[in-house]
């Protein structure tokens, strides 16, 4: 049990100091290079190698991901050379020297429950889209550590059939058995990220959204069932 401490603090510092590496450099550096710098410094002294299967679609406009732990957004970022803006909760954005991390490159503050918060998510998303980010979202709104995808919340498919995005789904492969603040726990080792088909978002499909849910967590057990390590 110590020793998974001990893991997980370096881990929590690593990260810190990658966030603070992030925020240092931000207007040193060209858009998008700071975040990508940064996770990849994380990624490398926290030892997780990842391994990419399926192929990044160079014109995917959006990415939907599970969500299990913290570092899900450092291997994203360094898994795509594409210009990410995340649409995280908007507490976020208010937390001392965190919010900085998601201010600075502009990432997108998303208020739950509010209607008014939707109209802004669409203008945000459009002037993003403009500046050829590309949209990144966790459709959970949350992590969970279970294994089983909580339901996709309506605001990713509101936004992709909104601009008729190409969406690519990927798919991160337990996580949280590497990095759990929930555990207070640090695992080093490879983790395997699955880019999954991406397709053009068909607002006339009220069902592609709960369809993807399915076949994501087909992906992820599948996966699963092939690293008797996490079982």
């Amino acid at each position: 049990m110590i020793f998974a401490r001990i893991r997980w603090l370096y881990a929590l510092i690593v990260i810190f100091s990658g966030m603070t590496l992030m925020i240092t450099i931000f207007h040193l550096v060209p858009n998008p290079y700071a975040q990508k710098i940064s996770a990849w410094f994380i990624r490398l002294l926290v030892f997780l190698p990842v391994r990419v299967k399926g192929t990044p679609d160079p014109e995917a406009q959006m990415f939907l991901l599970n969500h299990q732990s913290d570092i899900d957004i450092g291997i994203m970022e360094t898994i795509t050379p594409k210009d990410l803006a995340w649409v995280a909760k908007k507490e976020l954005f208010d937390v001392p020297f965190f919010g900085l991390v998601v201010k600075l490159p502009k990432d997108i503050a998303l208020e739950r429950e509010s209607k008014s918060s939707l109209v802004k998510l669409i203008k945000e998303c459009k002037d993003r889209l403009d500046h050829g980010r590309v949209i990144t979202i966790f459709p959970e709104g949350t992590r969970t550590e279970t294994g089983k995808m909580k339901p996709f919340k309506a605001g990713a498919k509101i936004v992709a059939d909104k601009f008729t995005l190409k969406v690519q789904p990927v798919v991160l492969i337990a996580t949280a058995w590497h990095f759990s603040n929930k555990r207070k726990d640090f695992r080093p080792g490879s983790v395997t990220a699955v880019y999954m088909d991406s397709f053009v978002a068909d607002k006339e499909d009220p069902e592609w959204l709960n369809n993807l849910h399915a076949q994501m967590q087909k992906v992820y057990d599948d996966e699963l069932a092939n690293h008797p390590r996490y079982r």
